[in-house]
């Protein structure tokens, strides 16, 4: 996949906070800190998700269930 450079101005504590993390996992700065913004756009990319599912659901004429209207199936016969 094609990459891109990024430039960004960090204060001084959390470069270092990062060069402690980096050293403990054996990580160069560089994949900590795309490690690090990976799981931030994961994260705020299943929020944006939800948050879009729950409109739908409150704009829908569906209803909830509650949880004991649920059927577990634990997969075993």
């Amino acid at each position: 996949m094609p990459s891109s450079t990024i430039n960004m101005r960090v204060d001084t504590d959390m470069v270092e906070r990062l060069d402690a993390v980096a050293r403990r996992t054996g990580q160069t700065r560089h994949s900590c800190m795309v490690e690090a913004i990976s799981t931030f756009l994961d994260d705020r990319e299943d929020y944006f998700l939800a948050q879009d599912s729950w409109e739908d659901f409150q704009a829908s004429t569906d209803t909830a269930v509650t949880i004991d209207e649920i059927r577990w199936d634990s997969g075993h016969s």
